[in-house]
């Protein structure tokens, strides 16, 4: 009879001990640390001294600072924004990546860099890239200089593509509005217009100031339409380095989802006579649900808990236009100068918990079915 139970008992326990040592780092880590944090929200506690129990007192107070609400409304305009442009963005650089051509696997390797370095360095580097008199600015100033030469070159491109396929059109044969060869022949022949006018006199770009404009040190609003929705635009140079860093990340689990689709529904599109649009819109726009579901949770998740690039922003921006309700936790307990207030740390931490949790099940509920299969 003791033989008979013993393979069965280890049956059963072999998941649990193959568990174990998830289990062990998720209660002890994480489940006690959530636990004690919960029970510091209701106490009056700065490290040092014993704690009170003071109740719902941090969560009243909370909703009362001016930062908790700024750092609240900067993490909201962050996270829909940096999710829906790192999500797009991702989606288009995987569907241009996810083609056979010569050098392609270099080009991936390129795109993937900033997501493997170390947020420090590539935050030292977005800081230079930022400054007054760097290269942004620099770009930006010769984009003014030259923008009309840029405009003329695409125009001349665009007429030049729409009369090589207008001229297939005549001769009824079935090409698209995108044809690669008539699109590649008409950025070359553009280029060389535009470059012989600049070369022989007849065009230059214009003279024009230098761009200053202040991306850091400022508590100017962007874009001013907007009114009181607007972000800061210190906040909004964060945004663009996060949505530079994390979209690579994000473009590895799109292109693994497109080398998944079947084959034979291109093939299906083909013969039905789809345009390269189509495919994407009624393809893999579809078979990319699940896939979609896991980078917009990722998203969401990561922007609301974004902190190491404004901390390792510090005094280069003003704290009201890059608070953040990471750094809001992160700053009441290491207060410079003052005793640190755990208590409404740990209060923030619980609602951003909260926050975190209430947004990633509304998108679940939105995505439906598509959410479980993620």
């Amino acid at each position: 009879m003791r033989r008979r139970l013993l393979p069965g008992l280890g049956e059963t326990l072999a998941p649990y001990v193959l568990l174990a040592p998830f289990l062990f780092t998720l209660i002890v880590f994480f489940g006690y640390a959530f636990g004690r944090v919960l029970y510091f929200s209701f106490t009056d506690y700065d490290l040092f001294s014993t704690k009170l129990w003071v109740g719902l007192k941090n969560y009243l107070n909370i909703f009362r600072d001016l930062d908790f609400t700024l750092a609240l409304k900067h993490s909201l305009t962050f996270m829909v924004i940096v999710t829906a442009a790192q999500t797009v963005l991702a989606l288009v650089l995987a569907l241009v990546l996810n083609t056979k051509v010569r050098g392609i696997r270099f080009l991936r390797a390129a795109y993937y860099m900033p997501s493997v370095t170390s947020s420090v360095v590539i935050t030292l580097i977005f800081l230079w890239f930022f400054q007054r008199r760097g290269v942004l600015n620099f770009l930006i100033t010769q984009l003014h200089a030259h923008g009309y030469l840029l405009g003329l070159f695409l125009a001349l491109a665009a007429a030049w593509q729409l009369l090589f396929v207008g001229w297939e059109k005549l001769r009824r044969r079935p090409v698209g509005v995108f044809e690669p060869s008539f699109l590649l022949l008409s950025l070359l022949v553009s280029f060389l217009v535009v470059f012989s006018a600049v070369r022989f006199g007849f065009l230059e770009p214009r003279q024009v100031s230098p761009v200053d404009i202040i991306w850091f040190n400022t508590t100017k609003r962007w874009p001013p339409i907007l009114g009181r929705l607007a972000f800061p635009v210190p906040l909004g140079a964060i945004m663009l380095f996060n949505i530079w860093t994390t979209a690579p990340t994000f473009m590895l689990l799109y292109l693994a989802g497109l080398q998944d689709i079947p084959k034979e529904l291109y093939e299906a599109a083909a013969v039905d006579g789809a345009q390269r649009w189509h495919v994407i819109r009624y393809v893999v726009v579809p078979q990319l649900k699940p896939i979609t579901f896991l980078v917009v949770t990722m998203g969401l998740i990561g922007t609301l808990q974004m902190f190491d690039q404004v901390a390792i922003l510090g005094s280069q921006a003003p704290r009201q236009s890059t608070i953040t309700l990471a750094y809001y936790i992160y700053s009441n307990i290491f207060r410079s100068s003052a005793v640190p207030r755990v208590g409404m740390a740990s209060a923030a931490a619980i609602l951003l918990a909260l926050l975190t949790s209430v947004i990633v099940y509304l998108q679940r509920k939105v995505l439906g079915e598509e959410g479980d299969h993620a």
